[in-house]
């Protein structure tokens, strides 16, 4: 069984603590896409200075608070990728402008009419760039320990920064991973 067999569509990827590259320390990754091919998703939890308006005026107002782009990875940043949360009752079949990746997780396509889409989502997150892995390099990844999978919550895709999402996710995942949360990164620190 391959070391990326828990990993699919709507799973956080939360790197461990001794995972030291800037790109994605304490970071927690939603994974968007998962196939033999490679990986897709995005990091929830670096927010940047950039206000959704500067980039996508017609999503601006839309989006969950603070209204800014958040870094989803370090793959191709002049992308932007937009993840909603549908509201309860809502299905990704029948919201035009999206497509599901997993429960009320959906990514929508920034082409539609964000008026349409906004009745029907509790909230909308705009990403720049993702997180990209080729064949068999996340399940190499994760046989090193750089990466731990856990099942998301709707919520954490709209996580405010105020909330330290990624010791948030180790925490409620019961022990010892809960323990991780308490880990001081740099160990010369400690």
């Amino acid at each position: 069984m391959s070391a990326d067999a828990e990993v699919e569509p709507g799973t956080l990827l939360v790197a461990a603590p001794t995972m030291f590259d800037p790109n994605f320390r304490r970071t927690v990754v939603f994974v968007i896409d998962h196939r033999p091919e490679g990986t897709l998703g995005v990091v929830l939890n670096r927010p940047s200075e950039v206000a959704v308006h500067e980039v996508l005026p017609h999503w601006g107002d839309h989006v969950a608070e603070p209204r800014s782009v958040f870094v989803g990875g370090p793959v191709e940043k002049k992308t932007a990728l937009c993840l909603a949360t549908l509201r309860t009752g809502e299905t990704a079949a029948t919201v035009p402008g999206v497509i599901a990746v997993r429960g009320p997780v959906a990514l929508v396509d920034l082409d539609s009419d964000p008026d349409a889409l906004v009745a029907k989502v509790r909230g909308l997150r705009v990403f720049a760039g993702y997180a990209g892995w080729d064949a068999g390099q996340l399940a190499g990844e994760i046989e090193r320990g750089d990466w731990l999978i856990v099942p998301a919550l709707p919520g954490d895709v709209l996580a405010t920064p105020a909330r330290d999402l990624w010791g948030q996710v180790l925490r409620r995942q019961g022990l010892p991973t809960a323990l991780l949360a308490t880990h001081p990164g740099d160990l010369q620190r400690n």
